[in-house]
């Protein structure tokens, strides 16, 4: 690349005699203030004080404390009647500084209850048809039964008083909990499962046609709520959308269900012998030992052959898991499932997949494949996995996460074959779902407040993963593909720091937007090594523990060096677009004679004629291009050749967002050199920059962000000289005229 050298020519004239004295002359006005709107002032205004569990830092503070909450579960599923069965003992333990009154539990599956409030806060027109059973529910009232059937609360035998708010319920202590003191107490419960096909839902079961169901089961049984000293109790309703807070602790889970099933859930499986027969255990064991390739666990063919038979025993599984902050597990007798180990650092993790052959051929071939994919690259940008193995799962409308195993979508046609989408589509389900084990299953962060902070978060890594799967498949650039959201109806957006429930444009604003603005950080103001220092120090900082948005954006600025308050104020607190152009470009020319203007200054400034004599040999620019005269220059460069060509440059910025002011150079050779101004060149004004640029030859177009890096969402002003319009927009001019 050709080595430019660059003239900035200024030249500093005191204000003129005749301008000062006409300003003296003008009346005094009253001007009204204005507080400071500047893109960079600090975020002081928007985000929460730091305290001594959330330092000014971004990490947990030396007073920071979290409960524990740990459950010991007994579940039955009942295949003839699609129910669930349980009997849950909890022990809360209050680690905080406070005295506890009550206990917030949640019961989620009351969402769909036949009195649940969500159908009826939704704004329905009437539908031009409707299926006869959506009629009933919708007209005649018809109920289905869902929703939890709590059959007791109580603590060592005796009842324990307590209050149904919809989905959350109220435990009233019989005595303040103090701090460091624990409650234990049991809650059994029953619930119908839903279908997920025909009722909706993020678990459930799926019914196929031969009379076989797949179930993969979540949200099913009363769960704590969290308790800290940000919210106090997050007891947040849940409407259907934003996900869960819920507090860390240890599991032990008997699952029992048809003998002739298969199970996967979160923890560690404590009784192979008992469930799994001589030759799977031996087909597992190999797969501990197989860090290239999958290990079937049960074959096709074997899963074929039970999926024709109905057992009518049943079997129990048994698992633990430790420090998780939720549970769930799914079953099926139709489950094809292979197994192989990833090496992390070291560390070996089990990565497994469950699906019925509906699944196959595309789960053989990529699903196991994608998670060990997952592990290792989630776990450069942020921790090593710390869980003993991930599992995903196939159901066929599903994508939804859990510690340690998920549930995620992507089938073929009936005869196997399958497209490129619906190929990218279900690896790029099994890395975001195996990803959020990351997101917000170990950096526990608040979904049902802040959806982006484990959806957004977790959507950026997932598109570093999904290059290293196949950089062909999943080619992108988030940057450019977030423009047609962020520059569409106003009324239509919401800010990124929205709470879920009533955002618009749900998956933009949580998903996609969170992480294309990730990845311009990462990319184009921070660099990969700032940046990936920086969040790494985040996700350790916050591995089981609640941290809030504050947190992330102080992490992101105290581990970078970085002043960042500028780009998460606009990106994340506002609907700003980006929009920077070029608004005018002047050829100038080095020359030894005296422009008009420096003359008429001299002739009634003496004080610049002074000031000018005393700088010694001048040299000039004048726009004029006859009077062009490189050789000026000539003396005083020892043989070097002159930049003959000068450039002065205005840039524009019609967007609300700041953004890094990206140029790219072509010149008359063809060649071009990309040239990068911090955001910082909009501090003084906001509207307007201004550059020079100088060449030894011709330059011959200049591009405002040439890759599509900032999130531009108009780019007709990113070019000089502008693009030709088309006949067909000369034309229209003419009609105009």
């Amino acid at each position: 690349m050709r080595k430019i050298i660059l003239f900035v020519f200024s030249l500093f004239f005191v204000t003129s005699v005749s301008f000062a004295q006409k300003e003296k002359k003008e009346e005094k006005k009253t001007q009204k203030g204005h507080t400071d709107q500047n893109k960079f002032r600090q975020m002081k205004d928007v985000m929460a004080t730091p305290n001594d569990q959330h330092n000014a830092a971004g990490a947990p503070g030396h007073q920071y404390s979290q409960q524990k909450v740990d459950y010991l579960m007994d579940i039955r599923l009942e295949e003839s009647t699609n129910k669930i069965y349980g009997d849950e003992k909890i022990t809360y333990h209050n680690n905080s500084k406070d005295h506890l009154e009550y206990l917030w539990v949640q019961l989620d599956q009351n969402m769909r209850a036949d009195d649940s409030q969500t159908p009826l806060a939704k704004s329905n027109g009437a539908s031009a048809f409707l299926t006869p059973n959506k009629f009933k529910s919708t007209y005649m009232k018809e109920g289905k039964g869902f929703g939890f059937n709590i059959e007791k609360v109580e603590s060592n035998g005796a009842p324990l008083s307590h209050t149904i708010n919809k989905t959350m319920m109220r435990i009233n202590l019989p005595n303040a909990l103090a701090p460091g003191e624990i409650f234990n107490f049991r809650i059994k419960w029953n619930y119908k499962i839903n279908d997920i096909n025909k009722d909706g839902g993020r678990s459930g079961l799926e019914t196929f046609p031969d009379g076989n169901n797949n179930y993969t089961i979540a949200q099913f049984y009363p769960r704590l709520a969290v308790y800290n000293n940000v919210e106090g109790w997050q007891n947040m309703q849940f409407w259907g959308r934003s996900e869960f807070a819920l507090e860390f602790g240890d599991f032990e889970v008997n699952l029992t269900v048809p003998e002739d099933h298969i199970v996967e859930a979160t923890g560690s499986l404590q009784n192979e012998k008992e469930v799994l027969t001589k030759e799977q255990r031996k087909r597992f064991e190999k797969a501990r030992k197989s860090f290239d390739n999958p290990v079937m666990i049960v074959t096709q063919a074997e899963a074929e052959k039970t999926e024709k038979g109905r057992a009518t025993g049943t079997k129990t599984w048994k698992f633990k898991a430790k420090n998780v902050r939720d549970y769930a597990f799914a079953t099926s007798r139709k489950y094809i499932w292979d197994a192989m180990a990833v090496n992390v650092n070291g560390n070996t993790i089990m990565a497994t997949s469950l699906y019925p052959k509906e699944g196959n051929p595309l789960w053989e071939e990529h699903s196991t494949r994608a998670i060990a994919t997952t592990l290792i690259e989630y776990s450069k940008l942020t921790f090593d996995y710390p869980y003993p193995k991930a599992v995903s799962v196939h159901s066929e409308r599903q994508g939804m996460e859990y510690p340690m195993i998920c549930f995620n979508f992507g089938r073929p046609n009936a005869d196997g074959t399958y497209s490129d989408r619906t190929k990218k589509g279900m690896i790029g389900v099994i890395i975001h779902e195996v990803g959020h084990n990351f997101f917000p299953m170990i950096v526990n962060s608040d979904e049902r407040q802040w959806t982006w902070m484990d959806e957004g978060l977790n959507s950026f890594v997932e598109i570093l993963a999904e290059d290293v799967y196949d950089a062909e498949l999943f080619a992108s650039n988030p940057a450019k593909d977030i423009t047609r959201y962020m520059g569409g109806n106003q009324d239509n957006i919401s800010p990124i720091m929205s709470q879920g429930d009533y955002v618009k444009q749900f998956g933009p604003n949580a998903y996609s937007k969170p992480a294309a603005g990730l990845y311009i950080l990462r990319k184009t103001i921070m660099g990969p090594e700032l940046f990936d220092h920086a969040f790494r120090t985040y996700s350790k900082r916050w591995m089981f523990k609640h941290p809030t948005p504050e947190d992330f954006f102080r992490s992101m600025q105290d581990a970078s060096g970085m002043d960042l308050d500028w780009f998460f104020r606009g990106w994340f607190y506002t609907t700003d677009v980006t929009d920077i152009g070029i608004k005018e470009v002047k050829p100038l020319y080095l020359t030894d004679k005296q422009g008009e203007r420096i003359k008429n200054i001299i002739k009634t400034n003496p004080r610049a004629k002074t000031y000018l004599e005393g700088l010694g040999d001048l040299v000039y620019i004048t726009d004029k291009k006859e009077d062009a005269k490189p050789s000026a220059m000539d003396k005083y460069v020892n043989g070097k050749e002159v930049p003959a060509y000068i450039y002065s440059v205005e840039f524009e910025k019609p967007g609300g967002l700041v953004m890094p002011l990206i140029v790219e150079l072509t010149y008359a050779d063809g060649t071009t050199e990309k040239q990068t101004f911090p955001a910082q060149i909009w501090m003084k004004d906001d509207t307007t920059a201004k550059r020079v640029f100088a060449s030894t030859q011709e330059i011959t177009k200049i591009t405002v962000d040439p890759e599509f890096e900032t999130a531009d969402v108009d780019t007709s002003n990113n070019s000089w000289p502008k693009p030709e319009t088309d006949k067909f927009d000369k034309f229209k001019e003419k009609v105009k005229e």
